[in-house]
């Protein structure tokens, strides 16, 4: 019995590994670090009951303590990407925006991008609009009162 345990523990512990290398939750390891330890139980000759007493609580107490501290470490700042920070922005329409047309232009922060008007109202070339989301590759915009300044 104890040699179908050991394998029974290995299999899971390689298992829950797998499954965490191919998901990258930060969950699945702390279940295959009590899986090992209830593998080293029943080298020991540990009976079935220490066994998955100790995977429960190692697992247990590894996922409540380190977790929060591991997804702090490795998750970081989140970089905003060129997409992000453009949100926000002001720009002068370089080609009329018209949704229905499908067509529309935006200079924002020296580069040129599709636009479309976020409230779906035409918007005439030359302007100043502000950019206030992105839905794929064009920039969802809405028309300003005053000019954009340093565009």
């Amino acid at each position: 019995m104890d040699h179908v345990m050991s394998i029974v523990w290995l299999v899971l512990m390689i298992l829950l590994a797998i499954t965490e290398a191919a998901t990258m939750g930060l969950t699945a390891v702390w279940f295959a670090v009590g899986s090992l330890v209830a593998l080293l139980a029943t080298l020991f000759g540990a009976g079935l009951v220490v066994q998955l007493v100790l995977f429960v609580i190692v697992s247990a107490v590894f996922l409540y303590f380190t977790r929060p501290l591991a997804k702090r470490f490795f998750s970081g700042e989140k970089v905003k990407t060129n997409f992000d920070r453009i949100i926000g922005m002001y720009g002068v329409v370089t080609q009329a925006i018209d949704n229905e047309a499908a067509v529309g232009q935006v200079r924002v922060n020296g580069q040129v991008w599709t636009a479309r008007s976020a409230d779906g109202s035409l918007i005439a070339e030359g302007e100043s609009v502000v950019v206030r989301s992105i839905a794929g590759v064009k920039l969802m915009v809405e028309k300003q009162a005053a000019p954009a300044v340093g565009i």
